[in-house]
């Protein structure tokens, strides 16, 4: 389906960073790595947010839908910054990639009216394209289906929160799928991202203990049994 590539801009010691940078505001000694790691683990687990805005990440995040994206860019807290695959300049004259989603790739008729539907897009933007439109304006017939490509910063503060929303049960399949992508990338580029993400890149159920959701998919306890 999609891919995430780490880009080596990346830190590779996010829990020594956040260690040095505190103990540089602490007084503290920064010339140990050890101490370093001890005091950044100490920031985590007592939720020094400000501290987790120093890890920043770099990504390439690529064959996952407009649709996704679009999603993607809510979680601007943390300031991330990041560029998309351009519609204006990008040539689609053999046409595109899409994301079929499991309920129509299980279903054969609904599979067989999605792809006509996709090449009957392709088809009207050639179309549109050859009696003169510029292609900035032709795009506008493209799908939010359609597959692209961006490149991303996120600091782990922003990861932290944004896992927590986006690997629930209850949000968007896409999304969860192409979060925990974001993980298995991050976990094969360093040891301390793969701890990381195993012990703060979780769904808010495994963060807070308990369900806050209404609509419980029943993983864990909701709130009000948690509180009785």
């Amino acid at each position: 389906m999609g891919k995430v590539s780490i880009q080596a801009f990346t830190e590779r010691h996010p829990i020594f960073m956040i260690g040095f940078e505190a103990g540089v505001c602490w007084g503290a000694d920064t010339t140990d790595t050890q101490k370093n790691i001890n005091r950044g683990l100490e920031c985590l687990f007592n939720q020094h947010g400000r501290t987790f805005e120093y890890p920043d990440v770099y990504m390439v995040l690529d064959g996952y839908s407009a649709r996704v994206i679009r999603e993607w860019y809510t979680h601007i807290g943390g300031s991330p910054t990041r560029l998309q695959a351009s519609t204006r300049y990008i040539d689609y004259e053999s046409g595109f990639d899409y994301v079929i989603p499991p309920s129509i790739a299980s279903n054969m008729q609904a599979l067989e009216e999605y792809t006509t539907l996709m090449s009957e897009i392709q088809k009207r933007i050639k179309a549109i394209e050859s009696l003169g439109v510029p292609r900035e304006d032709s795009a506008l017939g493209l799908p939010l289906g359609m597959t692209t490509k961006i490149v991303c910063k996120h600091n782990l503060r922003n990861l932290i929160d944004m896992s927590h929303q986006r690997l629930c049960s209850r949000a968007y399949h896409e999304y969860r799928h192409l979060f925990s992508d974001v993980k298995t990338a991050l976990s094969e580029y360093s040891d301390e991202w793969k701890y990381l993400c195993d012990n703060f890149l979780v769904p808010k159920c495994q963060y807070l203990g308990y369900c806050p959701e209404s609509k419980s998919c029943g993983k864990v306890e909701k709130r009000s049994d948690v509180s009785k």
